[in-house]
């Protein structure tokens, strides 16, 4: 296909052995979800690279991949869509390239033959993609800049294995599944973020956003960054108003909104009724786009907390005259849900909105295969609540405030609830983050931390979890806030303008006139699942199955006087930012004995 969301497979021999056929048909089978409309495998010698498809671009058999193209020398395997695929296909024309199909698989293999590794550059859009040369044995692993697309490797003696998802990797055996102690403690810190290239299996590893990775037919590799948002203030634009900066923003956004309507099939948006989203159908309705398919999800209230945003998402629904689904899920659901949520995970992610976006997504998938979302926009744009106490905070000291407003617990009531044989000699999550601090550039302290979450944080938590949640259902979302020209805009934006109207508010600001007031002056809304937060009944049950099963007790994860108070006190005991620290154990519990892990 061209682009659009798949599940990708590859295995590279360096032994002299022939790629194995059993092993990447395997991957393959695993990420049928990702792409329920078509499969491909192709073997060549020590090679093979395997897809799922789910049809957007081009969606004739010309489409379908791997794509091999012998006049040109090159495999290729690709996940994602490259926005701007038809203005490069011009550009590739006029530079002498020919083409056989509307695909953007096809832009990229031409791109590569034109560029070099320099292709990347050209490309707008998300993707994790694997080229293989079929003359010199050498292969290119990309991913884009954002790292909305996953990439997942087994690298081995003599052997690289790839995959979209980790069960991808588990289901081809072999893998080391011992647990990472330096992941773990990223996980327990910092809300289940665990950069790239760690996962929490020392078997498995990511390929970090924006990175190019070359191996050659020996199996020597180098790989390099190449693209970096920087986070600093443009002389060029030192004398632009407050009203100057929100209307250049909101013009980039409509550029970005656009860009992620190209599909050969309709696109939707999934609508929380916040001031981003909103803002996306906004745009949409001003671009002339009618008849727009919204989708928005509500849970039953718990513990004092209402689970549902219907009230704003119907607002802005009614308002521009949209095709609005509002989705009630009934508790009744809820509970499979959560389980179902688990065993779509590549790697364990605590938050409830995995659950919440799992349900959306398998009702929504049922009338569309593309939406755009609002994710993204909190990161680039100063959203929540640990940026303000960050102003004004000299840059050598944002390291350190930064984590006692964000982490979910510091290093040493870490080493009280995870017993020490699982964890690494050092506060492994400090020395991460003062180092990713530290690198130049970001010109504040709120500019550092704006940096982290949209290179690191963001990567890792948000985006994954949407991308997951909702390629699990063979539906695609898009995420215009992270277009990477608008992130590198955000970024020259003056911290002070960002945290304005408590948060976004130089978005806020724009957006008016474009959408409701009310939207607009509403308070912060989340993605509340209740009955998560406040665990009773037969989630409280669950969670604690989850940590009391016998995998459980034998791996030992945990101090187990630890586990049985927050058993006995489940929604006592909170993390830095009000998350259920309970829920945080079982989840990872959960995970492990989904995949069957030791």
């Amino acid at each position: 296909m061209g682009g659009t969301v798949c599940g990708i497979a590859a295995e590279i021999r360096f032994d002299g052995t022939q790629a194995d056929v059993g092993a990447l048909a395997a991957m393959t089978a695993c990420q049928v979800h990702r792409g329920p409309d078509g499969s491909g495998l192709w073997v060549r010698e020590r090679v093979g690279l395997g897809h799922r498809r789910l049809a957007i671009i081009d969606l004739s058999t010309a489409g379908a991949q791997p794509l091999v193209e012998p006049a040109l020398g090159l495999s290729v395997v690709f996940n994602g869509c490259i926005y701007n695929h038809h203005e490069l296909r011009d550009e590739l024309g006029k530079l002498g390239h020919s083409f056989f199909s509307i695909s953007d698989t096809e832009v990229i293999a031409k791109a590569y033959k034109q560029w070099g590794t320099d292709f990347v550059d050209h490309l707008i859009g998300m993707f994790s993609l694997v080229i293989v040369e079929l003359d010199s044995g050498r292969t290119i692993l990309a991913r884009d800049r954002l790292g909305i697309k996953p990439m997942y490797l087994d690298e081995r003696p003599g052997m690289l294995r790839v995959a979209s998802t980790v069960p991808a990797l588990l289901a081809a055996g072999g893998v080391d599944t011992t647990i990472d102690p330096v992941a773990l403690s990223y996980y327990m810190s910092w809300h289940a973020v665990v950069p790239a290239p760690r996962t929490i299996l020392k078997g498995i590893r990511k390929l970090p956003p924006a990175t190019v990775r070359v191996i050659e037919a020996d199996g020597s590799s180098r790989e390099w960054v190449y693209w970096e948002p920087r986070f600093e203030r443009d002389a060029e634009l030192a004398g632009w108003s407050q009203a100057d900066w929100s209307e250049a923003l909101i013009d980039k956004l409509r550029t970005a909104v656009k860009r992620r309507m190209v599909a050969d099939v309709p696109v939707g948006v999934l609508l929380s009724g916040g001031v981003d989203s909103s803002l996306i159908v906004g745009l949409l309705a001003e671009a002339g786009q009618s008849g727009l398919a919204t989708y928005s999800i509500g849970f039953e209230s718990a513990g004092g907390e209402s689970g549902d945003e219907f009230e704003y998402s119907g607002l802005v629904a009614e308002h521009f005259g949209t095709d609005h689904h509002r989705i009630p899920i009934e508790s009744s659901r809820l509970l499979p849900g959560i389980d179902a949520a688990v065993r779509a995970m590549s790697e364990p992610m605590v938050s409830h909105d995995c659950v919440a976006f799992h349900l959306l997504s398998q009702e929504v998938s049922k009338t569309i295969k593309v939406v755009q979302s609002g994710q993204g926009a909190d990161e680039v744009l100063g959203g929540y609540s640990w940026y303000p106490p960050l102003a004004g905070v000299p840059r050598s000291e944002a390291a350190e405030v930064y984590a006692d407003h964000f982490f979910d617990r510091r290093w040493d009531s870490l080493t009280k609830i995870v017993n020490r044989q699982w964890l690494p000699d050092h506060d492994a999550p400090m020395a991460f983050t003062e180092q990713r601090f530290a690198v130049p550039g970001a010109e504040t302290a709120v500019d550092a931390a704006l940096r982290n979450d949209t290179t690191v944080m963001l990567v890792d938590d948000p985006v994954k979890r949407v991308d997951t949640m909702t390629m699990d259902w063979g539906l695609e979302a898009r995420v215009p806030f992270l277009d990477h020209e608008f992130v590198e805009f955000c970024g020259k934006i003056p911290p002070e303008l960002k945290l304005a109207d408590g948060g976004k508010g130089v978005l806020k600001r724009g957006a008016r006139g474009h959408i409701p007031d009310a939207v607009i002056d509403r308070t912060k809304g989340y993605f509340p699942v209740p009955a998560i937060r406040q665990l009773s009944g037969p989630y409280l049950d669950r969670v604690s199955d989850a940590l009391n099963a016998q995998a459980a007790r034998d791996r030992d994860l945990f101090d187990r006087s630890v586990v049985d108070q927050w058993l006995a006190a489940p929604n006592d005991h909170r993390t830095e930012l009000d998350g259920n620290a309970l829920w945080q154990l079982a989840l990872l519990e959960m995970w492990l004995q989904e995949h069957s892990i030791g």
